[in-house]
C-alpha cells in the first residue's frame, strides 16, 4: 500500500479513501492510483460516450420530436 500511494503521489490515508470509494477524493487521484497500478487505460472506457447507453438514451429523449421550417422569405427558389 505504501509503495501505491508513493507512486500515486498520494499518503497512505487518501489511498485507503480511493479505495472505499470515498466521492470528496478528486478525479485526478483516482487516475494517478490507476496509473500506478497500470490500469489507466480502463479510465478511457469509463469516459467513451459509445459505451454509454444510458446518456445516449436521455440525450435522444431530450432531442426535438419535430422542427418546423419558418415558411416565407428565405425558401427556395426565392433568389429575389
Amino acid at each position: 500500500m505504501a509503495v501505491i500511494a508513493e507512486r500515486a503521489f498520494t499518503s497512505r490515508a487518501t489511498l485507503q479513501r480511493v479505495e472505499a470509494g470515498d466521492p470528496s477524493v478528486s478525479i485526478g487521484i483516482y487516475a494517478a492510483v490507476l496509473q500506478a497500478l497500470g490500469l489507466l487505460d480502463g479510465l478511457l472506457e469509463v469516459a467513451d460516450v459509445a459505451r454509454d447507453a444510458v446518456g445516449q438514451s436521455l440525450a435522444t429523449a431530450a432531442l426535438p420530436q419535430r422542427i418546423r421550417l419558418p415558411r416565407g422569405g428565405g425558401g427556395r427558389g426565392d433568389h429575389g
